[in-house]
């Protein structure tokens, strides 16, 4: 066990940094960059499952946190992975082509992947706090975290399968995806995946200072609403889709699940 809270977080912290800079050192090789969004989700996992491991907590706490954050981190690193071996990530194919204009393409990216280890540490601080619970056995506020985690993981899932089957039809190449849950919101997976970090802030609520597990969510809300999240997503959008998607986006929420309005 490792007694000292901000010891764990930097071990923590280390061990996201060494994962990303290899894989950085593999974007340098392949000129891909879509795998970084792997090794962020993997890292969320594996520091998930090292607090639940050496934190000094009740092992009812240490369970629940390391058993949600690592499956739900640890399946949105294979959906990327999933994805390796094709063409790099819009996003990142863009922000290439800006670098590289610029002179500083790979000094910039090795910046972006150690930014992403030291984002990967800060948003683990629901787990720190929460394997330093001591009480004997789940609290309300966990129990409700728990109830939250498997509603939101559910509609994530729906949600990414339902895009993953229109994107494999031929006859839907080059059109927006607009049923099911991307008929309310343009980003539901998005939206569900936030929900997961309310979740998570729910759980550390219940430890000693365990109200700053909400700085998770709360940092994940901002990333998503204003910078690699939806921003990026619609750009790319806007560009391969044009006309479709600005008319999408005139009928449908940009992110909270709502009636689709009239264009």
């Amino acid at each position: 066990m490792i007694e000292h809270r901000w010891l764990l977080w930097l071990v923590g912290w280390a061990l996201s940094a060494a994962l990303l800079l290899v894989l950085y050192l593999r974007q340098r090789r392949t000129g891909d960059a879509t795998a970084v969004d792997a090794g962020w989700g993997a890292s969320v996992a594996l520091l998930a499952i090292l607090d639940g491991v050496f934190g000094p907590g009740d092992a009812s706490h240490r369970v629940l946190i390391a058993v949600l954050a690592g499956f739900e981190n640890a399946r949105v690193a294979w959906v990327v992975v999933r994805r390796l071996g094709g063409k790099e990530d819009g996003r990142y194919a863009e922000l290439r082509r800006r670098w590289r204009e610029r002179g500083r393409e790979q000094t910039t990216f090795a910046i972006f992947y150690q930014a992403q280890a030291l984002l990967a540490a800060v948003l683990t601080l629901p787990f720190l706090f929460t394997v330093f619970n001591r009480h004997g056995g789940l609290e309300p506020l966990e129990w409700a975290g728990a109830a939250l985690w498997l509603l939101a993981v559910a509609f994530e899932v729906t949600a990414d399968a339902q895009l993953r089957r229109h994107k494999a039809d031929p006859s839907r190449r080059g059109t927006t995806m607009r049923s099911g849950l991307w008929r309310y919101s343009r980003h539901p997976n998005y939206f569900f995946q936030t929900l997961t970090w309310v979740a998570y802030a729910l759980v550390a609520t219940a430890a000693p200072w365990g109200w700053l597990g909400w700085i998770a969510p709360a940092l994940i809300l901002f990333l998503v609403l204003f910078v690699t999240g939806i921003p990026p997503s619609e750009e790319q959008a806007l560009r391969s889709r044009g006309e479709d998607y600005r008319r999408y986006q005139r009928e449908t929420s940009a992110f909270v699940p709502w009636l689709p309005r009239r264009a």
